[in-house]
């Protein structure tokens, strides 16, 4: 199928191996959709999984090259035969892939599908080739989607069907990060944490899924919310959509006792670590109340550990949650954010930005540096309803 136009990762980002492509896509297998991609966010697992050595870390799901991208918008121009619940020209998001099979999809508990590792780091190796070659060697199914790319071969189970629930093409390409940043973010307030009117939450890290998170935790009435990071331009944005009050790490020496100011003594409720660095974590663990829970949902190397007393952490009563799109059933819980993006409460204009798909590299380095929070490359050829 094709020709079509995909931003290839041939090797680490950093190192200028990520470029534009034209190839080519292997026929469509029965779960499996093409989408016409609008839009799709950048998000760190794309770097996590694109910006390193093949194989680092002996993580056998870092390979190239491959298509990478997770965030996805668009709309349905074919569809597999055995895929149900989409018509041609149907507005979708994409989001994780799971295999339905297990033990934690037969309980409708996707993100915690025993596959997940496999299905959505490793995708699968041979869906692109390069335009003249019937080699199909160009990994795709990224997060079941591989949206850097004009058009990607979808698994069924990671497309939302949208009809009826959005007003424009617009609002297709803001909504794109809904997939899985905001839906991380959020879904660890609402769904994990279920997080109640009064408490106190504490976020570490607020790039596009510690800001979806305050978000949620101004939804749920939360009386102090504060914003941990070292970028101040994040923390402003911080409170602009709801954190009451924010912590400057790199200004402050004794995280724990700023928390401990604030909440005048008791600490909060819970706290949301997204930037995987253990000694934050564990900053984290001590600035709880006892009771409270512990969200991880940053990612960090294989060798990061916990290192807490067993007696202490009885005697608390306090819970160390990991947490994976935000324990989301998308095709549920998209619905949910649109509702509140909406009625206003979910302002996610304040947090992205577009960028021509040709201008993804300046998209990355506005990322990392924290000019953006949340970047979001558009396709520039944007074909609306059939």
């Amino acid at each position: 199928m094709g020709p079509y136009k995909a931003l290839v990762a041939r090797g680490p980002a950093r190192e200028g191996q990520w470029r534009l492509e034209t190839v080519t896509a292997r026929a469509l297998r029965e779960d499996e959709l093409l989408i016409r991609i609008v839009a799709t966010g950048i998000c760190l697992a794309d770097l996590h999984l694109g910006d390193v050595a093949q194989g680092a870390g002996g993580h056998p799901r870092i390979y190239y090259p491959r298509v990478l991208g997770h965030e996805g918008s668009g709309y349905v121009d074919e569809i597999g035969s055995a895929v149900k619940g989409f018509q041609l020209g149907d507005a979708v998001l994409l989001s994780f892939n799971s295999c339905g099979h297990c033990y934690s999809c037969q309980e409708n508990k996707p993100a915690l599908c025993i596959h997940s590792d496999e299905l959505n780091f490793g995708g699968d190796e041979g869906v692109y080739a390069t335009e003249g070659s019937t080699d199909f060697k160009i990994g795709g199914s990224f997060f079941g989607q591989s949206s850097f790319a004009s058009h990607a071969v979808v698994k069924e189970r990671s497309a939302v069907n949208l009809q009826g629930l959005i007003d424009s093409d617009e609002d297709l390409k803001l909504l794109a990060p809904l997939g899985c940043g905001v839906q991380t973010g959020t879904g660890a307030i609402i769904n994990t944490a279920n997080v109640q009117a009064g408490q106190d939450v504490a976020v570490l890290g607020v790039g596009g899924v510690g800001q979806s998170a305050i978000m949620a935790a101004r939804i749920r009435g939360c009386q102090r919310i504060i914003a941990i990071d070292r970028v101040p331009a994040r923390l402003r944005l911080a409170q602009s959509v709801g954190a009451t009050h924010v912590i400057d790490s790199s200004m402050e020496d004794d995280l724990v006792a700023a928390v401990l100011r604030i909440t005048k003594g008791a600490g909060v409720h819970v706290s949301l670590d997204t930037t995987g660095v253990s000694a934050l974590a564990r900053e984290s663990y001590r600035f709880v109340r006892h009771g409270g829970k512990i969200l991880q949902v940053g990612l960090a190397q294989q060798e990061d550990k916990w290192d807490i007393s067993m007696p202490v952490h009885m005697n608390s009563g306090k819970q160390i949650i990991g947490c994976v799109q935000g324990d989301a059933v998308p095709q549920e819980y998209i619905a949910k954010m649109i509702a509140w993006f909406k009625a206003g409460e979910l302002p996610l204009q304040q947090l992205v930005t577009f960028y021509e798909v040709s201008n993804f590299q300046q998209a990355i380095e506005d990322m990392r540096n924290g000019r953006t929070t949340k970047p979001v490359l558009v396709w520039p050829e944007v074909v609306g309803r059939d």
